[in-house]
């Protein structure tokens, strides 16, 4: 394509807004990096190791707007990023893009210490759908309060039958936040009207 191609010749330029401390030109500089593709990964690298959180978050806003393998990897590593912001940049991209296999790494920072960053990941496996389903069940059933309550969110996102007898279980749930998410999600999969519990 003309522009994927005129895009890699400007590679180097782009990558020189992407750093240059106006969030405009960065963001715009992002965008046309992602469609250079993965020919973009090696220009971006010092950006990715670098030891100003902000180069690292804007080298993961362009890896989010690659469609390959090799940037999904790169975002997959910086879920483990010391700052929050990245890790919730990684934990972003990753779903939006509906990586299916970031599943098991995002349902690990379901526990961040940043409440911010385990929201993000809750939402991204919600929109990854039903490849996260199995994962968020366990959470449901065996996670802590946070966990529960960041997979019945997740779960009442997808919709999935199989999580029908995990969400009666959280019914019961000693959260009332899980309770919520898990009622809300049976009435939706059109079982909720039926599940009435004993006074």
């Amino acid at each position: 394509m003309p522009d994927t191609v005129r895009f890699q010749k400007e590679l180097p330029a782009l990558v020189q807004d992407l750093i240059c401390g106006d969030d405009g030109r960065a963001e715009q500089a992002a965008l046309k990096i992602g469609l250079c593709g993965c020919e973009a990964l090696a220009a971006l690298r010092p950006l990715v190791i670098a030891p100003d959180p902000e180069r690292r978050w804007w080298a993961a806003r362009a890896l989010g707007q690659m469609r390959c393998a090799e940037a999904y990897q790169q975002l997959i590593d910086l879920l483990h990023d010391p700052d929050d912001d990245i890790r919730a940049c990684a934990a972003f991209a990753l779903g939006e893009a509906q990586v299916e296999s970031a599943v098991t790494a995002l349902g690990q920072v379901l526990t961040d210490s940043s409440v911010y960053v385990s929201a993000m990941a809750a939402d991204a496996l919600g929109r990854i759908g039903q490849a996260s389903v199995p994962l968020l069940i366990d959470r449901l059933r065996n996670g802590a309060a946070l966990e529960r309550a960041r997979a019945a969110k997740a779960l009442l996102a997808i919709l999935d039958s199989r999580s029908i007898p995990a969400l009666i279980a959280a019914l019961e749930d000693e959260s009332p936040v899980v309770e919520h998410y898990a009622a809300e999600a049976l009435t939706r999969l059109g079982v909720g009207t039926v599940l009435i519990k004993p006074t």
